[in-house]
C-alpha cells in the first residue's frame, strides 16, 4: 500500500510576515495524519520530527527549503511532527491529508525545545506563533506524558 492514498482533507494558510512560526504538531492514533505540503507564494524552512519512539530516527529532525520558485512539495508520514517558519512576506502554504483533524487527537512540542538540537533561523523574541504554539511543553515533557511505541502514534 502506497503512504499516500486518499485525500480526503485539503488545507491552505496564509502568513503575512516573515518569521511565522507554526508547530510541532501531530495527530494521534486513528487521527494520525500523512501529509502533502506545498508552497503557493513566498518560502518556508519547513521541519519534521520523528515522534515513534522505537523508531531507528526517533527524535531526529531534517528542514527543507519550501518555496513557490523552487516547486517542491514535501510528503509528512504519520508519526512525525511537523512546523515551519517562514522565510518570506505573504507565504501561501498548502497542505492535503489523508485523515480528517481531530482536536481531541492533536498533539505537539515547543519549537524551542533545546534537546532535539533543531537549526531554526530564526530568533524566537522575535517570533510570531500562536498562544497555543507559545505554550507547548518541550520535548522531554511531551515524551514523559506520551509513551507511544512505534507505529501507535
Amino acid at each position: 500500500m502506497l503512504p499516500f492514498s486518499v485525500i480526503i482533507q485539503d488545507n491552505q494558510s496564509l502568513s503575512a510576515q516573515v518569521g511565522v512560526l507554526r508547530g510541532l504538531h501531530f495527530q494521534r492514533g486513528q487521527a494520525a495524519q500523512t501529509k502533502l505540503i506545498r508552497v503557493v507564494t513566498g518560502a518556508v524552512l519547513d521541519l519534521i520530527v520523528d515522534v515513534r519512539k522505537g523508531s531507528p530516527t526517533y527524535k531526529q529532525w531534517e528542514g527543507y527549503i519550501i518555496s513557490a520558485s523552487n516547486h517542491r512539495q514535501l510528503l509528512v508520514p504519520k508519526g512525525f511532527a511537523h512546523g515551519f517558519v517562514t522565510l518570506t512576506d505573504n507565504v501561501n502554504f498548502l497542505y492535503k491529508c489523508d485523515n480528517y483533524y481531530d482536536a481531541a487527537a492533536d498533539g505537539g512540542f515547543s519549537f524551542k525545545t533545546p534537546e532535539l538540537g533543531i537549526e531554526w533561523p530564526i530568533d524566537f523574541d522575535q517570533a510570531i506563533t500562536s498562544e497555543k504554539d507559545a505554550n507547548q511543553p518541550t520535548f522531554t515533557e511531551f515524551e514523559k506524558d506520551n509513551p507511544f511505541v512505534y507505529g501507535e502514534i
